[in-house]
């Protein structure tokens, strides 16, 4: 699949919950995702939802823009448990 054509449907790890998380933050293209800044999204979805989410998200997050800025990302890095012992501290 040629990079603009991916959809962020097409990203691993990537379910219902977090499409409509990503358009709750106005997320709508894989391009958009590239540019996005895991921790910042995860702080905006705890704000728009009023409450602290659970921290995987981040790194589903991250897994997502990992595969949003290297379509050639290696399987490993694209699943999100992969990026849990490498999230920064809060």
């Amino acid at each position: 699949m040629k990079t603009e054509d991916r959809k962020l449907g097409d990203l691993e790890s990537v379910g219902p919950a977090t499409l409509a998380d990503f358009e709750r933050l106005g997320i709508a293209s894989v391009e958009e995702l590239a540019r996005a800044d895991a921790r910042d999204l995860y702080d905006r979805l705890c704000a728009c939802r009023g409450e602290r989410v659970d921290r995987c998200c981040e790194d589903v997050f991250r897994a997502a823009i990992a595969q949003a800025r290297d379509p050639d990302l290696p399987r490993e890095q694209r699943k999100w448990w992969y990026w849990s012992s490498r999230r920064p501290p809060a």
